[in-house]
């Protein structure tokens, strides 16, 4: 099984110390170029002395098929004929077209010299997230998007599998059309959407479906806790092959993983929100806090996303902190939330809105001293000390969103009942419930 890798962006700036390789991967029925295309533009844009590469997977896009029984593609005889491989196998795939093309890439025969970032989107995540437990050393870093730690049910792809192998991809647009894109972009990327539709349907049927055969058997959830590599997540609010919920697991599991949600995705994120990602990827390969400042390597001059200042905005103008605790609110309490508040704004409110927006989203949320996740946590214990439900429900939501577990919140409510009361837990249970069956149902 031999891979095809292509260049999808090249650095813009002369590259000194150290070769910085992104490595996107595509998922089940999408070429790399579709997927990744338009956010490895994007990312040299803000980080110039980037190279970006993409792997197709096998039959899709440049990749050939894989090898199928003499006499299959006539006459098809189901999934008994197709080879099952492994994640595994796809993972050592990688690496070995890794290892064939990067020094040519870089210009050098030693492949210390580079920073390989690996990034990848459904199975091209869970791809990475293999080699990030068998070849971690081999890595700097890896982002995955839209995946899981297991992603659907064994049957399932054993099924999906059958029908292709049988039929063939075309069979799959239908679905994948509805499964892959949020609302409304396929009218708004026409262009786009029509290029990752047609590259499911170009795809290989064996190959689809022994990609499928992949999917049936990974399971890591158990062996996230031996990844060593700095990882984040990504999740599309609308995604429904792999709901954010998919997302939270691998960043509980994996020690000190951030954890992202990008309002109005679905499955394909790079795609749907490519300057967004690249954003994403510009602050995570260069070891940053994504959205403030970090400890890692220089950007090389590249252009900045951070807060006002490395220690809050506190000594930024009225407006930036403004716009810092906006960007904030919406990333912790969600588009639809901010919108329907921002809506009910008037004249004897706005003030209001504008102090809340200001000082406790843009002085105290943005401060780089705690991550989300504890800042959630905190917040839920005051507001279940001071008796404010309907704040306790719309953080409850904000906590997942922040990466804290169902099992995390839980905690946070029993230790609660100690120290704030039982009468307070009780209700605090009971609030927290509703809250979290409404958004199992928002899907």
């Amino acid at each position: 099984m031999e891979l095809t890798a292509t260049v999808l962006a090249a650095p813009t700036v002369p590259v000194h110390s150290y070769a910085r390789v992104l490595l996107v991967l595509p998922s089940l029925g999408t070429s790399v170029s579709a997927l990744w295309q338009s956010a490895a533009t994007h990312l040299v844009g803000v980080a110039p002395e980037t190279t970006v590469i993409g792997i197709d997977l096998p039959g899709h896009g440049r990749s050939a098929p894989i090898d199928v029984p003499a006499g299959t593609s006539e006459v098809p005889a189901g999934t008994s004929e197709v080879p099952r491989l492994t994640m595994s196998d796809l993972a050592e795939a990688v690496l070995a077209t890794i290892d064939r093309v990067l020094p040519d890439v870089i210009g050098s025969g030693d492949r210390d010299d580079a920073r390989i970032v690996l990034a990848g989107d459904s199975i091209g995540a869970a791809i990475a997230l293999q080699l990030a437990l068998d070849h971690g050393d081999r890595f700097d870093r890896a982002a995955v998007f839209c995946t899981g730690a297991k992603i659907g049910e064994a049957n399932a792809w054993e099924e999906r599998a059958e029908v292709v192998a049988t039929s063939g991809t075309p069979t799959q647009v239908i679905g994948s059309a509805q499964r892959w894109f949020g609302e409304g972009f396929m009218d708004r990327e026409p262009e786009a959407s029509a290029a990752l539709l047609h590259s499911l349907q170009d795809a290989d049927r064996f190959s689809y479906a022994a990609l499928c055969h992949a999917l049936a058997t990974f399971d890591v959830r158990s062996r996230l806790p031996e990844i060593t590599l700095p990882v984040l997540a990504v999740a599309g609010s609308e995604d429904q092959p792999t709901p954010p919920t998919k997302l939270v697991e691998i960043a509980n599991g994996v020690s000190g993983a951030l954890l992202e949600v990008i309002e109005g995705a679905a499955h394909l994120v790079p795609a749907e929100a490519p300057a967004v990602t690249a954003g994403l990827l510009r602050d995570f390969m260069g070891g940053n806090a994504l959205g403030g400042k970090g400890t890692g390597e220089p950007d090389s001059g590249a252009a900045s996303a951070d807060l006002p200042t490395a220690s809050g905005p506190r000594e930024a103008s009225r407006d930036e902190v403004h716009d810092a605790g906006m960007t904030v609110r919406r990333q912790v309490l969600s588009d639809a939330h901010v919108d329907r508040a921002n809506a009910k704004v008037d004249d004897f409110t706005a003030d209001f809105q504008d102090l809340i927006t200001r000082y406790a989203w843009g002085e105290i949320w943005t401060r780089p001293g705690l991550e989300k996740r504890m800042r959630s946590a905190i917040t839920l214990t005051a507001m279940i000390a001071g008796g404010h439900e309907a704040e306790l429900a719309m953080h409850v939501k904000a906590a997942v969103r922040n990466g804290l577990s169902r099992d995390e919140i839980k905690e946070v409510l029993l230790q609660s009942a100690i120290y704030c009361s039982v009468p307070s837990a009780n209700t605090a249970f009971s609030v927290a419930s509703q809250a979290l069956a409404e958004m199992e149902e928002e899907g």
